[in-house]
């Protein structure tokens, strides 16, 4: 069975995603939608897509796709994976799965009623060497694991969008603190039961509304700690890692310079995505991006579900989770206390409970 897959966006996780597509077996990237007429095309002429629309709609409609893969701005997330649900295609939602959590719930309803798979579009939880490290943790190779620290910086975001709240929902904390929040959970195993953060402004003070660099700690019920960073205020290129401590054992894993070329350029090195701004002088090349961040592991994961109707590694709810202790972060720094979950908010923005004063 052949399964054709179409992309909503054009960006860099977009580009990630069509990699991903193209690296797996049994699958056709029939089109791509980009509001942006240029965009759209180009993107498509670069993968060899036989079909580019402006209107992500249009590309739901009739027989054409078994499923897509959601990779717009965050405030599309909700209304683009309800249209897919509605016309039966699978959907598969980068992080942050969605603007808030309401809408979180209407996703995750929808794709139910629908009988369609919603997957939660967390790459790094299929890189290589973080699923070699959830090996050892769950093999007792380092006993019991009581805490795990998780960091995702780099300079700043690479499109615009990101930098407006009523788009992006906030900083540097919705969108790399999901993939390290995302990260420590799924390590430490056991229920979150409470949040603290510190979130704060540092180097782009022009995003009035934004932060730029966060610090949230978690505890589950089984003694664990976990600490996830996320800066968009660190100069020198990416830096993403993560770092394991049990009772009988560690394990670190440095996915920025662990496996790259050190490199120095005075053009600047462009990273894969093409869009990244930054690199020049000393930098990290890699020889498969993609690969080594979980997006063709990912992108064959949702595939292989989609072919026999089993529920993903990551769904909705996991999504949901993430975002709601994103939520709890932004309400911590903002009152200075610890956060216990479950933790409801109706803010439209999670950004908003940190600028609630």
């Amino acid at each position: 069975m052949t399964v054709r897959v179409g992309i909503v966006g054009s960006g860099y996780a977009a580009s990630m995603h069509a990699q991903g597509l193209r690296q797996t077996p049994g699958v056709e990237i029939v089109a791509a939608a980009s509001p942006d007429p240029e965009h759209a095309w180009v993107f498509a002429h670069t993968f060899g897509i036989r079909h580019a629309f402006i209107d992500y709609r249009d590309m739901l409609e009739g027989d054409l796709l078994d499923a897509v893969t959601v990779a717009c701005p965050n405030d599309l997330h909700c209304e683009v994976a309800l249209a897919a649900a509605a016309a039966g295609k699978h959907v598969l939602v980068e992080k942050p799965l969605a603007l808030n959590l309401a809408e979180c719930d209407r996703m995750i309803a929808a794709c139910r009623e629908a009988g369609v798979i919603l997957m939660y579009g967390e790459n790094l939880c299929f890189a290589p060497q973080y699923t070699r490290a959830r090996q050892l943790v769950e093999s007792g190779a380092l006993g019991h694991v009581y805490y795990v620290r998780q960091v995702l910086a780099h300079s700043g975001p690479h499109a615009d969008w990101f930098a407006d709240v009523d788009r992006s929902g906030g900083g540097a904390l919705i969108d790399l603190g999901s993939h390290s929040i995302a990260v420590a959970r799924w390590l430490l195993g056991g229920r979150v039961e409470s949040v603290s953060a510190e979130v704060g402004r540092h180097v782009h003070t022009r995003w009035a509304r934004c932060d730029d660099h966060a610090l949230v700690t978690l505890r589950t019920g089984r003694s664990g700690v976990a600490v996830a960073e996320a800066s968009w205020a660190r100069p020198g290129g990416l830096d993403s890692r993560v770092e394991v401590y049990g009772t009988k054992g560690s394990t670190a894993a440095d996915l920025a310079r662990g496996a790259a070329l050190e490199t120095y350029s005075d053009p600047g090195y462009v990273y894969g995505s093409g869009e990244e701004p930054e690199g020049r002088g000393w930098s990290w090349a890699q020889a498969e991006e993609a690969w080594r961040d979980g997006f063709p592991q990912e992108i064959a994961h949702f595939v292989e579900c989609v072919r026999e109707g089993r529920r993903p590694a990551l769904g909705g709810e996991d999504g949901r989770g993430v975002l709601e202790i994103v939520c709890a972060a932004y309400e911590s720094a903002r009152t200075g206390q610890r956060v216990t979950l479950p933790f409801a908010t109706d803010s439209r923005l999670p950004v908003e409970l940190w600028l609630k004063e």
